[in-house]
């Protein structure tokens, strides 16, 4: 599906189902230098069961036209805008890594414009390692293995992905290598940069999920815990064995924690 977000193509992809307006929303939000496809399972569910989708390419990312945003709040700003022309008035933001910063910040500077948010791969402050940026700004295809190599729990970089001829750690480095190198960078920048998060925690009152891999390197499930008591109503859901991509690395465990917090 495309939409004309302030003069710009914006691609959403609506779970297999024509997007109908007038259906419960959820905008998924996807992590720096990913796109749409991180979703397929959750968002067909939704589309099935009841609800209008939207599987955003943020700006600049995907099939979306640019320019990218250089920090969360313009993209949060930019959040109601999609909705305008999406013709809705409030929606369920899933969020994921930078998408989790973007979906706070959206709850924080327009809550009425949100019903619920569910932060996946969630932590404040976000910080990006200096040798990481210094490689995205370089170029470097390096800083692509090294993202993925601790992104997804070394347990499941092995294989068994219940998709059959399919490799998650493969198919993770092929997706974040097909993003430019200056749209990562840019995304580091943004993640780093973030300053909001105590404030948007502590002021947000509508439901607040954290769904936290038990073996996530770069946000680690201590601090998603912490954060989750800071919320005026928040709860947190915890996968087992799971690194950062737990949307590739659980898929069933990651859906149904959305359809309890989103559906139930």
């Amino acid at each position: 599906m495309w939409l004309d977000v302030a003069g710009k193509k914006v691609f959403a992809a609506t779970g297999g189902k024509d997007f109908d307006k007038t259906k419960p929303c959820v905008v998924f939000i996807h992590g720096n230098a990913c796109d749409h496809t991180v979703w397929a399972m959750q968002t067909r569910w939704f589309a099935y069961h009841g609800y209008s989708v939207l599987a955003l390419d943020l700006p600049g990312n995907g099939r979306s036209e640019g320019p990218m945003p250089e920090s969360v709040e313009a993209f949060a700003d930019w959040m109601p805008k999609l909705l305008d022309a999406a013709g809705v008035q409030q929606a369920a933001l899933v969020g994921h890594s930078m998408g989790a910063l973007i979906a706070l910040e959206t709850a924080q500077r327009h809550p009425s414009r949100v019903k619920k948010i569910s932060l996946l791969g969630f932590a404040y402050p976000m910080a990006v390692n200096p040798e990481l940026q210094a490689l995205a700004d370089s170029g470097a295809y390096t800083v692509v293995e090294l993202m993925n190599d601790w992104m997804i729990a070394k347990k499941n970089q092995i294989g068994s992905n219940r998709v059959p001829g399919a490799h998650l750690l493969n198919g993770s480095i092929r997706l974040i290598d097909r993003a430019p190198r200056a749209v990562l960078a840019t995304g580091f920048r943004v993640c780093s940069s973030y300053q909001n998060g105590k404030q948007a925690v502590a002021a947000i009152t509508l439901p607040a999920q954290i769904l936290a891999g038990e073996r996530d390197q770069m946000t680690p499930l201590r601090a998603a815990r912490g954060w989750a008591r800071e919320f005026q109503n928040g709860r947190i859901d915890v996968l087992p064995g799971c690194g950062h991509m737990m949307m590739g690395e659980r898929p069933d465990e990651t859906l149904d924690a959305l359809k309890d917090f989103i559906a139930g």
